[in-house]
């Protein structure tokens, strides 16, 4: 069996952390104070959203860090953005949290103190718990019906006995209690979802009814989740499994236009709220228009899209997707960006990928063990084609770090820049995935936009040219 390996840290200073004085004024009680430091930042200021929507940039100070009263914030999930990672953040009235992160290993790194910072803290180690539990789980798969549930349920009391634990102590708040709740249940029944997809849908009555109980005690309606990623992840997997049909296979059928309109239409149909309907609608897009192998059929999807989103923001961004898509296929010209070099200057990217094929390929500053695979791949490859020339992408601005690893690692500084707005950068060249690589002719015309840099078949990609 699984050994409970949940970091417990948070229950050992439980006490520590709650001291809230009983004579605080109703105006005290009501701010919100959040802060933290960053250690190796990545970039100069953090970013704190909600529902998607930017409510504060906070600048680091020189001891890198940041902090901030607030007086009229709404109770609920939040996420902070350091770039080009984020993590949700739970907030409510009375707060007092500093976070503690340490950008080069960001999830592993992260410590909230202050009060109300066990629901958080409680949250964090959670997640660290489901990565461990993932290299064990995934030979679990092959299990029968029976004992595959038996193995998730027995994880599942085990986070929920911490739960029960930590809100006897502290006595969370109706919201903080559905939020922590939701926190480790919804992550339980996702691995069911995935179980079933991965199985197939050829259940007997009896089985289907026995393994699939937990859903009746699960809501589709879920407002206050609609941005929490444990619940999203739990419909995302639900709508799939449903829009199988009976003899059909996951794995030929998930990447399909025709599977992702049937769960378009699944959430119209079963999806009351607005906001969620909208925000899992914008989710299955995303994961559409990215397909580019769809790309003859996604025109048939956008009007599906379009009777299920009633949210102007989400149509502007995905319709904004795909036609960067667009601009990034074979036979356009890049399109154009500022960009930093090593002398910390601003270029435009036109004059530096003219007059030789390029490679472009990208890498970020929180991951610096996929940055040394990265640029040994690219060291290997330079060799074995010397007619291109092999260019990183920092995500995040450079900072004095960088430099140092790159004479440690003996990385030319002429050939790696930096996005100075990674936002803008990263829509613009649709860079979604750190391996994403891009292919150019001498003339900066894309001949591949969207290849992947770790494959071991990218070699026979620039064969091809």
């Amino acid at each position: 069996m699984f050994k409970k390996n949940i970091n417990i840290f948070w229950l050992s200073n439980l006490l520590i952390l709650l001291g809230i004085s009983s004579c605080q004024s109703d105006q005290t009680f009501n701010r919100i104070f959040f802060g933290g430091q960053i250690i190796n930042p990545s970039a100069s200021f953090v970013t704190l959203y909600k529902d998607n929507k930017t409510i504060d940039c906070l600048s680091l100070n020189n001891n890198y860090r940041f902090f901030k009263y607030y007086d009229s914030l709404d109770v609920g999930i939040y996420k902070l953005e350091h770039i080009p990672e984020y993590k949700s953040v739970f907030l409510e009235k009375g707060d007092s949290i500093w976070v503690r992160i340490n950008a080069s290993s960001f999830n592993e790194s992260i410590v909230y103190s202050g009060r109300g910072a066990a629901k958080n803290n409680f949250m964090m180690d959670l997640l660290l718990s489901y990565d461990k539990e993932n290299s064990f789980l995934s030979s679990k798969y092959s299990n029968d019906g029976v004992s595959f549930k038996y193995l998730i349920d027995s994880l599942l009391n085990q986070k929920k006995k911490l739960w029960m634990k930590m809100d006897s102590i502290i006595q969370l708040t109706p919201i903080a209690q559905k939020i922590t709740q939701a926190a480790y249940i919804y992550p339980y029944a996702t691995r069911k979802e995935r179980y079933a997809l991965l199985r197939g849908t050829n259940w007997s009555e009896i089985e289907s009814k026995s393994f699939f109980d937990y859903r009746k005690n699960l809501s589709l309606e879920e407002t206050d989740l609609a941005f929490f990623d444990p619940y999203i992840n739990y419909l995302m997997n639900y709508l799939s499994e449903k829009a199988l049909d009976s003899a059909q296979n996951y794995f030929r059928n998930k990447q399909t236009t025709d599977h992702n309109i049937k769960r378009l239409k699944l959430i119209n149909e079963l999806i009351s709220g607005s906001v969620l309907k909208n925000n899992l609608a914008r989710a299955v897009a995303f994961e559409e228009l990215l397909n580019l192998e769809n790309d003859k059929n996604h025109d048939e999807f956008l009007n599906q899209f379009l009777i299920v989103n009633n949210s102007k923001s989400h149509f502007n961004e995905v319709l904004g997707l795909h036609n960067d898509i667009k601009n990034m296929s074979k036979g356009r010209k890049l399109p154009e960006l500022i960009l930093q070099n090593h002398k910390l200057e601003t270029v435009r990217s036109t004059s530096l990928f003219y007059g030789k094929p390029t490679v472009i390929y990208f890498w970020s500053q929180t991951q610096m063990g996929h940055y040394r695979k990265t640029i040994q791949k690219a060291k290997m490859l330079s060799k074995q084609f010397p007619q291109y020339q092999f260019k990183g992408v920092c995500l995040q601005p450079f900072n004095e770090i960088v430099f140092q690893v790159h004479k440690m690692m003996g990385i030319p500084a002429e050939s790696q820049l930096a996005f100075i707005d990674f936002e803008r950068g990263s829509k613009k060249w649709v860079v979604s995935l750190l391996n994403r690589a891009i292919v150019l002719d001498k003339r900066g015309i894309i001949n591949e936009g969207f290849g992947n840099f770790s494959s071991p078949d990218f070699s026979n990609l620039l064969k091809k040219y």
